[in-house]
């Protein structure tokens, strides 16, 4: 059953994020697109608490490198990216590593109109959240839960404004990141299970939230 609906138009704010992402990707490789599995998600598929392969979505997947490495270690792949060049190039990696990832060109705030309805045990997000508009934030956030499996994980990294020890800045602009306190607002029926500091040069945080298991 086709469970997509037609394509919402962007509005400005959209446009000009979609335009800032397509000039990364044209002028060359985007600084979140390194080429390197961060250890945080080799964590989850190879360390002492690694998760039992299941069915993950990633969304904003780049050029495919977490994609590929989430399907090396037996999960069910599907991975979304607003830039078409990025996920063609996704494509090509997935073939030459010979890996099946179902890799799909759209909105990570607008799931409904792709071929993703889940449900997912893990959710992967590598800076996307942090580069989203913030009023299509929570149908981003809307989206996951939908399609969340009952004990879901979703790990994300994004930069922000935050020190541990002020959880309350308020985010203002989609160009000043994301806050802690903004992930427990947006995602009704997740408990945040973990902050961790990043090792970058500017403020970032790695994000665990889980999916609370209804009664």
């Amino acid at each position: 059953m086709d469970v997509t609906r037609k394509p919402e138009p962007r509005d400005q704010e959209e446009e000009t994020v979609h335009r800032a992402l397509e000039g990364f990707y044209s002028d060359g490789k985007p600084p979140w697109d390194t080429g390197v599995t961060p250890p945080e998600l080799v964590a989850l598929t190879e360390g002492p608490r690694r998760l039992p392969p299941g069915r993950v979505l990633e969304l904003g997947c780049g050029t495919g490198t977490n994609a590929v490495h989430l399907a090396r270690h037996g999960w069910d792949v599907t991975a979304v990216d607003l830039i078409d060049r990025a996920v063609e190039r996704a494509r090509e990696k997935a073939a030459e590593e010979g890996v099946a990832v179902r890799l799909l060109h759209g909105d990570a705030t607008r799931l409904d109109e792709l071929d993703a309805p889940g449900p997912f045990d893990l959710f992967f997000d590598l800076s996307c959240f942090c580069g989203i508009p913030l009023h299509r934030r929570d149908a981003y956030a809307a989206g996951l839960t939908r399609r969340a499996a009952p004990g879901a994980r979703l790990l994300m990294f994004g930069y922000g404004p935050e020190p541990l020890a002020n959880p309350t800045t308020e985010i203002k602009s989609w160009a000043a990141g994301v806050t802690a306190d903004e992930l427990r607002a947006r995602f009704t029926g997740w408990e945040l299970l973990d902050v961790t500091p990043g090792t970058n040069s500017v403020p970032t945080f790695w994000f665990t939230l889980g999916r609370e298991v209804q009664p």
